[in-house]
């Protein structure tokens, strides 16, 4: 007898403690009593019948994430790679469904995702793809809502987060890409050369304007020098055709004074003989008796007309 007390006081103790189980916070743990299901018991420490009960198991209340890859087929017969996330968590109220009514909810949710985006993707193409993952996304999640609840699932939230084309398609379309930034800079360069043209002929203009009132302003004042020094010689005795002709010959003569003190010159003036002084003077005189008489000649004209 001795003996078996000792073992009867293990075994107590051993059941003593197989009737109490903890359940963590945020999980909830379904009791089967002889294979029936009993009651859900939520996080804490709790009592069941040793042998009778047990914990047929635990799940979790926790938001979860299952993500999906699934490749399909554009409107414009681009093969894609789409990823969706999909988070989801087990409804409190309906634990029980949730255990009993799917062994395997990752799956199911799964198939889902397949059948939404397999039919939303062929509707569009590559780029609206891109565009409209959102559209994608909420498709998905009223799918799964309608069809999850009833197991005892809410779909918070779904996200398309990766759309991976083909590997030559996304060579094409940053090659396209490529190519609109190389159109766009060269418009920028058209315009900054063309903008370049217009303001430097403005300068140009600019700068001929100046120029040509610079040398305006120069003859003005050289004619007034020639003035005053027509007058100076016509207050001696010297008319203005001598005077014209003798002020040309002292320009002649100043000239080539200049064009000797420039040892590196190649200007040539020609004429440039002795004579040519001389020459010039007479011409000089000559021309102004025939302006001379051509002009009186004019003014005798005209009143004969008249008459």
């Amino acid at each position: 007898m001795i003996p078996t007390v000792p073992i009867i006081i293990v075994l107590s103790v051993i059941i003593l403690f197989a009737a109490f189980f903890m359940v963590k916070q945020q999980t909830a743990a379904i009791i089967e009593r002889f294979g029936k299901f009993h009651s859900i018991r939520q996080s804490g420490l709790h009592l069941k019948i040793p042998l009778v009960d047990k914990v047929a198991g635990r799940l979790s209340l926790k938001i979860q994430q299952l993500d999906v890859i699934i490749e399909t087929k554009t409107l414009d017969d681009v093969f894609v790679k789409l990823k969706v996330s999909v988070q989801y968590k087990v409804i409190n109220e309906k634990v029980y469904d949730a255990f009993y009514k799917l062994d395997y909810p990752a799956d199911q949710i799964t198939s889902y995702v397949f059948d939404v985006v397999r039919a939303e993707v062929p509707k569009m193409k590559l780029d609206d793809v891109f565009v409209k993952k959102d559209d994608i996304a909420l498709a998905v999640k009223a799918e799964l809502n309608d069809a999850m609840s009833d197991y005892g699932f809410d779909i918070i939230r779904t996200l398309v987060t990766d759309i991976d084309p083909d590997h030559q398609v996304k060579i094409a379309m940053n090659r396209i890409n490529a190519s609109e930034r190389e159109k766009i800079a060269a418009q920028f360069e058209g315009d900054a050369q063309r903008i370049l043209i217009v303001e430097r002929a403005k300068a140009e203009a600019e700068s001929k304007r100046l120029q040509g009132q610079g040398i305006a302003d120069q003859r003005r004042e050289i004619a007034r020098g020639l003035e005053e020094s027509v007058e100076v010689l016509n207050k001696v005795g010297i008319n203005s055709q001598e005077a014209s002709a003798l002020i040309v010959v002292t320009q002649h003569y100043d000239t080539l004074q200049s064009l000797g003190q420039e040892t590196n010159s190649n200007l040539i003036l020609l004429p440039n003989s002795p004579q040519a002084g001389s020459q010039m003077l007479n011409d000089m005189v000559a021309s102004f008796t025939a302006s001379n008489q051509i002009g009186e000649a004019m003014k005798n004209q005209k009143p004969k007309e008249k008459e």
